[in-house]
């Protein structure tokens, strides 16, 4: 007979909270959402009864991936965005805070008139494209992604927060497989250099698609994919907002102005250019 061994939830918090202390920013909270998971009980189960006992068994297994460096996105299967709730898996980027800086963008361009027609370029999770949608009640969006998986799963939340009936995704590699013209045109863009890939933090460089980080040589060629095509996409009096890397504001800026666009700039809460707004010169 297999014994069950148990803890109080404060017990279970606070060893797992030592246990996480070299590789999470705020172990406790991370050691409550895993015991949270793992018991099948809510955030506010465990602060209204911090004397219940709990089985920890499956909750040292969590605890254990976690200390290889899966992120907890992953191990919880769901990450929040723009207040919606998204599932996650290894086939897209986990949703970032710093993303949300291109919705701010997007609210504040279209503050006289929404756009009715939106495409999401690397969709992954589809938090962009439906979180327009979320804000923008009269618009259709499509998202477009290389991995099939990816495009799935931005399906499955599309449905989930019942966007369905206004979003399509495609597997397309960027977009060869698209026509027609959009009054939006949004995207988190690979940026990273290929030779820093290895030197970022191991949740990013060992548990996250490698094709949605990779830049190419010098991080840009994503970015010059996306505008050489942003001239056939856009409607008139449209505008496109893409996610920038610290420190790569002026060489997009330079990028699309050589195609006759006029750039503006949008910082995220650490004050870093994160996300820039394109118009056609003269829209």
């Amino acid at each position: 007979m297999t014994t069950r061994v148990t803890a109080t939830v404060t017990e279970a918090i606070h060893t797992g909270a030592i246990r996480l202390r070299d590789v999470a920013d705020n172990p406790r909270r991370e050691a409550r959402l895993l015991l949270a998971h793992a018991a099948g009980l809510t955030r506010a189960d465990l602060i209204r009864d911090p004397h219940r006992r709990v089985e920890i068994g499956g909750f040292n297994d969590l605890l254990t991936r976690r200390l290889r460096h899966e992120p907890l996105a992953h191990i919880l299967g769901r990450r929040e965005f723009w207040s919606l709730e998204f599932q996650v898996s290894p086939a897209t980027l986990i949703p970032r805070p710093d993303s949300e800086t291109l919705i701010e963008a997007a609210l504040a361009r279209f503050a006289d008139g929404p756009p009715r027609r939106i495409l999401d370029l690397g969709t992954g999770t589809g938090c962009l494209l439906l979180a327009l949608l979320h804000e923008f009640p009269a618009a259709f969006g499509i998202g477009v992604d290389i991995a099939p998986d990816a495009a799935r799963l931005a399906r499955l939340n599309a449905s989930q927060l019942g966007l369905a009936d206004r979003a399509a995704f495609v597997a397309s590699d960027w977009t060869n497989a698209i026509s027609g013209r959009f009054d939006l045109v949004i995207s988190n863009p690979p940026y990273i250099a290929a030779a820093d890939i290895p030197g970022l933090m191991p949740e990013v460089a060992l548990h996250e698609p490698r094709r949605a980080l990779d830049g190419g040589a010098d991080g840009y060629g994503a970015y010059r994919t996306i505008l050489r095509d942003l001239p056939d996409r856009l409607l008139p009096g449209g505008a496109a907002i893409l996610e920038l890397g610290a420190g790569q504001a002026a060489a997009v800026s330079a990028l699309a102005q050589q195609i006759g666009f006029a750039a503006s700039l949008h910082l995220d809460l650490a004050g870093i250019q994160r996300a820039i707004v394109l118009s056609r010169t003269g829209d």
